[in-house]
């Protein structure tokens, strides 16, 4: 076992003393170990009901043989970080656990991993570690929470909290209902209710083959999500025992069945950075034109928030992660999946109760997926927008430009509506380097939202969007402005047409006047200069290429 090295001969007499201090057996010593990372906090509403799957992993993993040892890696709730300064740790935090998945498990010898997880770079993040590490591994994710209610209407964190606070602003709704949406929108524990990234991650990771059946869309709290993480211990120990790793699940293959799915389903822009980062642990290159070419052969057949009507409880009972592999089973390859099972025959046995919740591939909501890809002379290696939830009548879209360094000035202008229609919001300095850490933007495509300009008023930046956003709000403008991209010299007035049916993102200059805009552009001084941002800002490399860090050589 791996874990000999750290348990076996004479020279580790002081290890097995440690050991035994935590009260194993010497009988212990002759099984695998098994780590289970946690990322349990109090701060976050879908990590807070991870105590009780803890315990359920631990059973199982005891039951299957070995031993479990539990460990915690925190996280950052996004919604919380919203809007200040802490939302530049977000995508960074990602990055330190991957770093935390990888110490641990090597540091302790570890036979095999459980990675306890739920929300937006916990989830991502934890992959990678399995991934760099390639040993036995399975996630568990923590569930969807279950939707509010008010007046017999169904609620969501995004559209009934940050959207509400614009109505909010434009006298529609009361400071009263306000209260009553903040108390309502989020009834307990469990990743926000619609396909915002941490549930898209989730579905995604069952769809890479690296949780049991079910276990994406399982809901928080449930007897359900129980038992999943029952049979993920016993069923990692039984991966240890096989020697089947990481990297013999996370395939090239699996990765094009995870960007299928994503675009059926309508998921978060952010997989586009997430998905990529994941596959260069392994060693596979991810390309912005992957995930165009597989979206334009793909129908969106999931209408869920933010773009849809329908919540995450909806897919569930409707059939779940794989009645939507049931759907695309023609499209998909047929890969392996942790659970021993592959690909086809979780499609095959899947059943499906809700016609319009998970539509026939004839009857799509839109005849192609969810992200588009668009490129020109304002973003030269690409950009990402929902395009499932953008507005047929603005999906070409042009306006004169208002430019903001920073989130926080165009946030100030657009709340004392000061932005009006046919406006392009420019949000830039924002981008992995420029930001540093590369924001979220819902608080300003929010606002937009709350005030009624969905259809009239555009917004592009170099940061980038959470999985709540809806409109043509196009991220991940890259080169992005800190690194001299075109962006970082738009003025105020200046023409851009967006096309997203043609892939199209234009400013109207020519060449010879962008030429000479970069010859007189100055690079902006670093917003942070010391700490750990410092160091993210120097090492991270484009949205492009998933925002991953340069390794130094």
């Amino acid at each position: 076992m791996r874990s000999d090295k750290a348990k076996k001969g004479i020279a580790h007499c002081g290890s097995r003393a440690l050991l035994m201090a935590t009260g194993i057996t010497r009988a212990d010593l002759n099984k695998p170990f098994i780590g289970i990372i946690s990322s349990h906090t109090d701060i976050i509403p879908g990590h807070v009901d991870l105590k009780s799957l803890e315990d359920c992993i631990k059973r199982g993993v005891a039951e299957g043989g070995a031993v479990p040892f539990l460990f915690n890696i925190s996280g950052i709730c996004d919604g919380i970080a919203m809007g200040h300064a802490g939302m530049h740790y977000s995508l960074p935090s990602r990055e330190l656990i991957a770093d935390m998945v990888e110490s641990l498990t090597e540091a302790h010898a570890l036979d095999g991993i459980v990675c306890l997880t739920n929300c937006d770079k916990i989830t991502p993040g934890m992959l990678m570690g399995l991934g760099r590490i390639n040993i036995p591994g399975i996630v568990v994710t923590g569930g969807p929470m279950l939707s509010g209610r008010y007046k017999g209407r169904r609620l969501s964190l995004v559209r009934d909290t940050f959207e509400a606070a614009a109505r909010y602003e434009q006298g529609e709704i009361s400071r009263e209902e306000l209260q009553i949406l903040e108390e309502e929108a989020c009834p307990g524990a469990g990743s926000c209710q619609g396909l915002y990234t941490a549930n898209t991650m989730n579905c995604l990771t069952e769809v890479l083959g690296m949780s049991l059946v079910g276990c994406g869309s399982s809901l928080a709290g449930s007897a359900k999500k129980k038992r999943i993480a029952y049979e993920s211990g016993k069923k990692i120990v039984e991966l240890v025992r096989r020697n089947v790793t990481s990297r013999s699940i996370l395939k090239k293959s699996a990765f094009e069945n995870a960007i299928r799915v994503d675009m059926a389903i309508g998921g978060s822009t952010n997989t586009v950075l997430h998905l990529p980062a994941i596959a260069n642990e392994v060693g596979i290159k991810l390309s912005l034109e992957d995930f165009d070419r597989i979206s334009k052969d793909t129908p969106h057949i999931c209408s869920i928030r933010p773009g849809g009507e329908y919540f995450m409880e909806d897919i569930e009972f409707a059939g779940g992660v794989p009645g939507v592999l049931k759907r695309l089973m023609n499209r998909l390859n047929d890969v392996l999946t942790v659970s021993g099972k592959r690909i086809s025959q979780i499609g095959r046995e899947a059943n499906i109760f809700d016609e319009d919740v998970i539509r026939p591939l004839n009857n799509p909501y839109h005849k192609e997926g969810g992200i588009a890809i668009l490129k020109g002379n304002l973003a030269p290696d690409g950009s990402v927008v929902k395009q499932s939830a953008v507005s047929p009548k603005a999906l070409k879209f042009t306006g004169n430009a208002r430019v903001f360094d920073s989130e926080e000035k165009a946030i100030k202008e657009i709340m004392a509506g000061k932005i009006t229609k046919n406006t392009v919001v420019i949000i830039r300095y924002e981008g992995p380097k420029g930001g540093p850490g590369m924001r979220e933007m819902l608080n300003p495509t929010s606002a937009i939202a709350g005030m009624g300009l969905l259809e009239s008023v555009a917004l592009i930046t170099d940061g980038r969007f959470s999985g709540g956003t809806r409109g043509p709000c196009i991220g991940h403008v890259s080169p992005e402005a800190a690194a001299g991209g075109p962006i970082a010299i738009v003025e105020d007035g200046d023409k851009i047409v967006i096309d997203i049916p043609k892939r199209k993102l234009e400013i109207k200059l020519s060449s010879s006047q962008i030429k000479m805009r970069l010859k007189n552009w100055v690079s902006k001084e670093p917003k942070i200069k010391k700490g750990y941002l410092a160091r993210y800002a120097s090492l991270v490399t484009s949205a492009s290429t998933g925002a991953v860090l340069k390794t130094p050589i």
